[in-house]
């Protein structure tokens, strides 16, 4: 495995790697790696003939009260991982090297970047955008890998890939939990024990979701309203969106009659977890 701060070089050695051995998964991440990135490694090493990644916590898609100083940062135990896992490279560039002083060129998808997160995170999308365009032009990869965990995030790189025309493919896998349904993720590690006792309420209230929708209902009112009152037992997490959209457009779906994304946002303490279920009829 080798690890690279230059974007020049991560381009070279992705072209040569690519005209020696084929195919390029590329697997991006911001570190603090747990389960549920090496699910992503493993997916690109079945679907690839070499696998690169990404280490870089992307300070323009924090804001301003954000956790970006504190977000977890552990590179040689993320290197270790991922030379485990069989990842060829990985790009840890520092900020300076994604960002110039005076840049002034920015990724916008209009439309989506202002729903579910992007309401109460303005600009974080378009900070996403823009890291996520930047890391594609420099690796040039033939298949990019996600997780379901970030949807509105892959609904946003996806319309972002079509309309500029990259040339790839986005793969999207499957969140990973806990045993207790808790969705992983990096931030996961900022909780208490009593926070991550009351964590799982996402989950369950997803679940409720579920179950009432297997059961017939697709009143897309009902079914949030439902999810809401497993809130009602946990009052330290405040409840951020529970919504039912279009997976794609990230548009309000008030009755389900095709695949709909339920998606969750809540604080637990300074914590802000996320969730989500696809549901087709």
């Amino acid at each position: 495995m080798r690890l690279i701060q230059g974007a020049e070089e991560m381009r070279g050695l992705c072209r040569a790697a690519k005209a020696r051995s084929g195919r390029l998964g590329f697997v991006p991440t911001m570190g603090a790696l747990h389960a549920g990135h090496l699910s992503l490694v493993r997916a690109a090493r079945a679907q690839s003939s070499v696998v690169a990644a990404s280490i870089f916590v992307n300070p323009a898609q924090f804001g301003p009260r954000e956790d970006y100083s504190r977000y977890p940062r552990n590179l040689e135990s993320d290197c270790a991982l991922f030379e485990n896992e069989g990842v060829e490279l990985v790009f840890a560039p520092e900020a300076g090297e994604m960002y110039r002083e005076d840049s002034a060129s920015w990724v916008l998808v209009e439309g989506l970047s202002e729903r579910l997160c992007g309401r109460t995170r303005p600009g974080h999308f378009r900070g996403v955008a823009t890291v996520v365009a930047k890391l594609f032009h420099i690796v040039e990869p033939d298949i990019a890998f996600f997780g379901q965990k970030d949807a509105a995030q892959v609904a946003i790189v996806r319309r972002m890939v079509r309309d500029l025309n990259f040339a790839l493919a986005i793969v999207v896998c499957p969140i990973v939990r806990e045993p207790d349904g808790l969705a992983l993720s990096s931030r996961n590690a900022y909780l208490g024990p009593e926070e991550r006792y009351s964590a799982p309420v996402l989950f369950r209230s997803l679940e409720r979701v579920r179950r009432l929708f297997d059961g017939g209902e697709r009143n897309s009112s009902e079914l949030i309203r439902a999810a809401r009152e497993e809130f009602l037992a946990e009052p330290a997490v405040r409840l951020d969106y529970l919504e039912v959209v279009d997976p794609d457009s990230l548009e309000p779906e008030p009755e389900i009659r095709k695949k709909a994304l339920v998606a969750v946002a809540a604080r637990i303490g300074s914590t802000r977890l996320i969730d989500n279920i696809l549901l087709e009829p």
